[in-house]
């Protein structure tokens, strides 16, 4: 394993990453305004007549051999204070643009859309995204590993969508203020995606093979400044709220609580690249709930983080190691114990570094004996060639103060901590088509000193038709991370998987081809527990619908007792050996339709020579673009021996998105979860009244099904205002 360690990070160190940008000719000039722009969707200002102009996109799918055929034309300019953008998207075909609605943010495929893509320090790996659907809806998003896009991110910026017979205008404002940038540099990174549903198309300014998405920084194009970009100025925002409340716990058989919350963010700008923000006494009411899922997993299961105070260069800190190897994890802190401060200082010192630093207090819990505790994170990263990093970690989490054991007798007063240090390298190539990491962490605690450490590492190829990789990971016995997501302990693993397309001259099949990946898992003499090995074949039609068939095989001898319902107090033994095969399918409709579907199937074995049916499925309508209805299904019908016997969970969820306006929603979702013995209702009302500045009104409730007692319900009227000085 060690040896494969060391040949992995060679093949990974030798693979070059200095290559000319692949896309230097695509280049658009962007000149001051000659005249004030309204943003208002109309094209009358002469700053666009004096724009240059981009135009003749690529296509990138069905296929990325020729010009798009529904034409894009974009002009940006700028003066003191904003960036602007104008965008005129030709119709292909006759008939109604495709959206889902007015909703911030909204899926991507679902909706006739147009997109820019920003790299201000022309890195390939990390920018900002803007952007908006034909009916106006807004989206953005902070962009990082060279084309991702975080959209929880949000900013102060605006725009307008004006529709004709034969276009849709697109325009908007971006203030420099709003986004980092290093002074002095003339040439960003940039790109222009479209997608019109109409005619199946998406396309790009600067051309993007079609196995990347439309967002891969690798393939930017060049916005050429006529001088250096203006400074931002004086860029301090403060953001203060206020918050009233009700807490009804029933199940405690605890009184109303009624709460009273004020507190305040603030975002300093260190330099136009380098950010301090500050909190006090932060309030995520607002922020949606999680959904929920059947749980039949043996490990913890993860939930993203969707609170707008990390996510700022959040990528610095959350994207260190594997998805299931993750040293920090943001959701550790204040879910469980309210946050009285916090400071983070991100972003980038130059072309070449990042730095993010991150510290937040905790307040304690007397109910669940939880001591106040501080949390440090600090993160670095170098680049290296184009667009490799090499980057460092540190993470701590101190308990301040101690808890008492009864009334009088105070507990332990040694605070209690854990540590976790890493070092890793990020392989970008400059075509993008190769990628891996190589990673080592060691934790330390005062209880789980040796055999604390992590090393994994793997590499990915991208190629037009075929997609392999190798991963393979070691996590020792007793590796502890407090902060972070390391849902197993005290294994091997070897992630071997490859995947094939096809592209036929067919005018109903985009593409098919098999996809195979296998997770073997090795404990500490290297004897194997798992071996979960899944083969697909996959159908791509031209419409966008998608047809899915799989297989699975199933091997494994369990390290620890485990409820195979996790429902019953009954467990299998630890150290039994179990085996399965399963099969199913999967159909996702096209987008296009107003009514749309998406329904899965497995069937097929199950621990304890169990058997194990699952439906899943979600069906949605809309009216255009102001009503969103959906509604989710999970059916899991599980048969066991005793003492198990026949199991069956439903997991249903409604949905209803009203979006009055670009500044106006509404939602409410339902979930019932029979697994749990839950009923959650979630409803949000939240009205936009000035860019980045929100009134929410939120409700929550938590019912025991039958009779439906209330276990629990919340109300919160929140109020926050973005105010840049």
């Amino acid at each position: 394993m060690r040896k494969s360690i060391v040949l992995l990070l060679v093949t990974l160190l030798a693979i070059p990453g200095m290559a000319q940008k692949i896309n230097e000719d695509y280049r658009l000039n962007i000149k001051r305004a000659s005249s004030p722009v309204l943003i208002d969707g109309i094209v009358d200002e002469q700053a666009w007549a004096d724009a240059d102009v981009a135009k003749d996109f690529f296509m990138i799918l069905p296929m990325d051999t020729s010009y798009a055929d529904v034409k894009t034309e974009v002009m940006m300019t700028y003066d003191d204070k904003q960036i602007y953008l104008l965008v005129i998207n030709h119709h292909g075909e006759e008939g109604p643009y495709y959206v889902e609605s007015l909703r911030r943010d909204f899926a991507f495929g679902k909706n006739d859309n147009f997109l820019l893509f920003m790299d201000p320090f022309d890195d390939q790996t990390n920018g900002f995204s803007f952007g908006a659907n034909a009916a106006g809806a807004q989206w953005d998003g902070i962009m990082y590993g060279g084309g991702s896009v975080d959209l929880s991110w949000d900013n102060k910026w605006v725009s307008k969508v004006q529709n004709y017979p034969d276009k849709w205008v697109f325009e908007a404002a971006i203030p420099f203020k709003s986004i980092r940038y290093k002074k002095g540099i003339k040439e960003w990174g940039i790109n222009f995606s479209r997608k019109d549903l109409k005619s199946t198309e998406k396309s790009s300014w600067a051309p993007v093979p079609r196995q990347f998405p439309s967002a891969s920084l690798a393939y930017t194009g060049t916005l050429v400044w006529d001088e250096a970009p203006p400074e931002a100025g004086m860029n301090v925002s403060v953001i203060p709220y206020v918050m009233g409340g009700m807490v009804k716990d029933n199940d405690r058989e605890l009184p109303s609580d009624y709460q009273n919350r004020v507190g305040v963010d603030a975002k300093i700008a260190v330099s136009s690249s380098l950010n301090l923000d500050l909190t006090v006494n932060p309030d995520f009411s607002q922020v949606e709930v999680d959904r929920q899922i059947t749980n039949l997993d043996r490990f913890e299961l993860f939930y993203p983080e969707r609170r707008q105070f990390f996510l700022e260069n959040g990528d610095l800190f959350a994207s260190f190691g594997y998805e299931t190897i993750r040293p920090f994890f943001s959701r550790r802190i204040g879910l469980n114990a309210p946050i009285q401060f916090g400071a983070r200082l991100s972003g980038k010192i130059n072309k070449d570094w990042r730095i993010g630093a991150m510290n937040m207090q905790t307040g304690k819990v007397n109910e669940t004996n939880t001591p106040a505790q501080n949390f440090t994170v600090l993160a670095g990263q170098r680049r290296v060639g184009q667009r490799s990093n090499i980057g460092v970690i540190f993470v701590n989490r101190t308990n301040v103060g101690s808890m008492p054991l009864d009334g009088d007798n105070p507990g332990d007063p040694i605070s209690s901590y854990n540590r976790n240090a890493g070092f890793e390298y990020n392989l970008a190539s400059s075509n993008g088509k190769w990628a891996g990491k190589a990673f080592v962490l060691k934790s330390f605690s005062p209880l789980k000193e040796n055999e604390s450490m992590v090393h994994a590492a793997n590499i990915r190829y991208l190629g037009g038709n075929l997609i392999w990789e190798w991963k393979h990971e070691y996590v020792a016995p007793n590796y502890l991370a407090e902060v972070g997501y390391v849902p197993r302990n005290g294994y091997y693993r070897i992630n071997p998987n490859a995947s094939y397309l096809f592209f036929p001259k067919s005018r109903l099949i985009l593409n098919h081809g098999p996809t195979i990946n296998t997770s073997l898992f090795y404990d500490m003499e290297m004897e194997q527990t798992d071996n979960i090995t899944e083969f697909s074949y996959g159908l791509k039609f031209r419409s966008q619908s998608i047809l899915t068939a799989k297989y699975a095989y199933n091997h494994i001898i369990l390290q620890r007792p485990f409820d195979p319902t996790n429902y019953s107090q009954f467990t299998l033994d630890a150290f039994t050996e179990h085996q399965w095969n399963s099969f199913g399918l999967e159909y996702i409709s096209k987008p296009q339709s107003l009514f749309t579907y998406t329904l899965s199937s497995q069937y097929g074995g199950y621990f304890a020579e169990g058997e194990r049916f699952n439906l899943n499925g979600e069906v949605g309508y809309r009216f255009q673009p102001y009503v969103g209805l959906s509604i989710t299904g999970n059916y899991n019908q599980i048969d066991l021996p005793e003492p198990w016997g026949n199991n069956k969970f439903w997991l249903v969820g409604p949905r209803v998105d009203v979006t009055f306006t670009n500044t106006l929603f509404f939602t409410a979702f339902g979930q019932y979860n029979e697994q749990i013995n839950n009923i959650n209702l979630n409803t949000r009302f939240q009205w936009r009244f000035k860019p980045a500045s929100d009134l929410y009104l939120v409700y929550t409730d938590n019912y025991l099904p039958a009779p439906f007692y209330v276990k629990n319900r919340t109300l919160a009227l929140k109020f926050t205002y973005w105010w840049t000085l």
